[in-house]
């Protein structure tokens, strides 16, 4: 009856509401189990899986909000993406080969590890296309987790980090290339003319300038993400590649970096409620539980392969190390491969669950690996030296009647170098690893080398008894820390001055003995010094 009806329609509303109420509630489990997780030494992303999980198990569903959100945070990840891409730094033979071989060998490792599976555990029901896209899926390593541990040591602008990120780019475009195949669709006739957004890339940096800093700048971030999405889906083009290109528009230029970092904590939020959903949709069967636990032990057999690809590609022996031992793990993009392949038909909807899980295995197992990697290095340093192909021992830095050491040759480290070098000449050394600067340096007559300030086969090259100074002008405080106890391992024991932003580091410096310049407080002292000069400025000739 039509009475019936209504009251079908009001209930059907009702429940609809109740849930949509509830995703709030969601979200704050998702943070006390990601606190949880990260209190015992393992990624946040670990306790947000757990978290879909324990609501599947007491009858929570998700909203409209949580899945809206988690759309944006895929979009807003593959943008971020495209803000990364340095075309000169990505195409490296060290870089795109150790990339494009290591995904080859791993895709067909996970082929046959899936096809015993299937011969085992006839329950699985693997066909040929889950097997090819599921192996694919787990050939990427994780981007999130690489940076989350860099961070905590303090070596984000270390060597091996930025040779581990670049590595997780092209395997992240890989990933995208997959994305747009799945829009299964024939693109407009006006998708050709999409090349002809390179010619807004200036008009559209103008406009970033004129954004300035705050919000603004975040939401004409957030605006060119979603709007380039749009464009993409609106020619019939995946969304999520309009968000990739858009970006990779604007690589390059400083206001690309700057706004990478103000949607970092944007993406990271949203992509929690991506990793929300697929707990939610339940537990894998038995057979599928099984195999995912086997796969999350096999990712450290991706180490074994990177270190010699690395190594046989002239990366240093230590740089390969440490960033192979951070890459032991599957990726939270594997997951958006599998979701959209669920979304397309080509898999069952239960191997989202059964992924999920198998790269939570890989975090958990991968963790005490990347932390012990520097203690690994040392302990069989001769062994690992083994692998240092002829091209890297022929790039080892001068570093001969090196007196006073600049680390970080960045604005604060050139300008130190340069009122050093006054009087001390050629006796001052300025050490940086970003090779693209080093022309410029040599340009301006500074002897620079270019090197890893945290690397001890560096220092091993250096006479430590000659050097009376050393200067840390590194990124960032721990950076500064990390390498200052490295000098003192080593058994250096001249005098070590760091730059700080902050009271506590200038405090934790002078506790292990390190001289400290306050950038803030003692910048201020100096600015009043000038000021007071243009009150009385000294006569021409004087």
């Amino acid at each position: 009856s039509p009475s019936c009806a209504a009251w079908r329609c009001s209930g059907r509303c009702t429940n609809q509401r109740l849930i949509e109420m509830l995703d709030p509630l969601i979200i704050l489990v998702a943070l006390c189990c990601g606190l949880l997780a990260r209190m015992v030494g393992l990624p946040a992303l670990i306790g947000y899986l757990a978290a879909g999980f324990f609501l599947h198990e007491t009858n929570f569903e998700a909203g409209e909000l949580l899945h809206t959100l988690a759309d944006l945070g895929v979009t807003l990840l593959l943008f971020t993406i495209g803000l990364k891409l340095v075309p000169k730094d990505l195409l490296q033979p060290k870089v795109w080969g150790t990339t494009v071989i290591h995904m080859e060998v791993m895709h067909l490792f996970y082929m046959g590890v899936l096809w015993l599976a299937g011969q085992f555990m006839p329950g699985l029901g693997l066909d040929a296309t889950e097997i090819v896209v599921i192996a694919f899926a787990l050939t990427f390593s994780s981007t999130v987790f690489v940076i989350q541990v860099m961070q905590e040591k303090g070596e984000m602008s270390s060597r091996h980090a930025n040779h581990a990120i670049g590595i997780l780019l092209i395997q992240d475009l890989a990933a995208v290339l997959f994305l747009s195949a799945t829009k299964g669709t024939i693109p407009e006739p006006v998708a050709l003319l999409l090349p002809l957004l390179w010619f807004l890339r200036q008009p559209v940096l103008r406009l970033l300038v004129h954004a300035g800093h705050g919000e603004l700048f975040s939401l004409a971030g957030l605006g060119l993400a979603f709007g380039g999405a749009a464009l993409f889906e609106l020619v019939g083009l995946k969304g999520d590649l309009g968000a990739l290109v858009v970006g990779a528009l604007l690589a390059g230029s400083q206001k690309s970096k700057e706004l990478s970092r103000n949607l970092m904590n944007f993406k990271d939020l949203f992509l929690v409620c991506f990793f929300i959903t697929i707990g939610l949709d339940g537990w894998p069967q038995e057979e599928a539980l099984i195999l995912a636990l086997v796969l999350g032990a096999l990712a450290l057999v991706k180490v074994v392969l990177y270190f010699p690809l690395m190594t046989w590609l002239h990366t240093p022996p230590r740089t390969a190390l440490l960033a192979a031992s951070a890459m032991g793990n599957y990726s939270e993009f594997g997951l958006v491969v599998i979701a959209l392949a669920t979304k397309s038909g080509w898999l069952d909807a239960g191997w989202a669950s059964a992924i999920s899980l198998t790269i939570a295995t890989s975090f958990i197992l991968s963790s005490p690996l990347s932390r012990r990697a520097h203690q690994l290095y040392r302990r069989y340093h001769s062994t690992w030296l083994r692998f240092e192909s002829r091209r890297v021992q022929a790039a080892r830095p001068d570093t001969r009647s090196a007196r006073i050491l600049v680390l970080g040759m960045g604005n604060i480290g050139s300008g130190a170098y340069d009122a050093i070098a006054e009087q001390h000449g050629q006796e001052v050394l300025g050490v940086d690893q970003n090779e693209q600067k080093l022309a410029d340096h040599l340009r301006k007559h500074r002897r620079v080398v270019t090197a890893d300030a945290s690397d001890p086969d560096f220092w091993h090259r250096v006479e430590l008894d000659e050097v009376e100074l050393v200067l840390l002008a590194l990124t960032n405080h721990p950076e500064n820390m990390l390498v200052g106890s490295l000098l003192r391992d080593l058994g250096y024991t001249g005098r070590i001055a760091a730059v700080v932003r902050f009271k506590e580091e200038a405090a934790e410096l002078e506790q292990h003995g390190y001289s400290a310049f306050n950038l803030y407080a003692q910048a201020g002292a100096g600015f009043a010094d000038h000021a007071v000069q243009q009150l009385h400025p000294t006569p021409e000739g004087h």
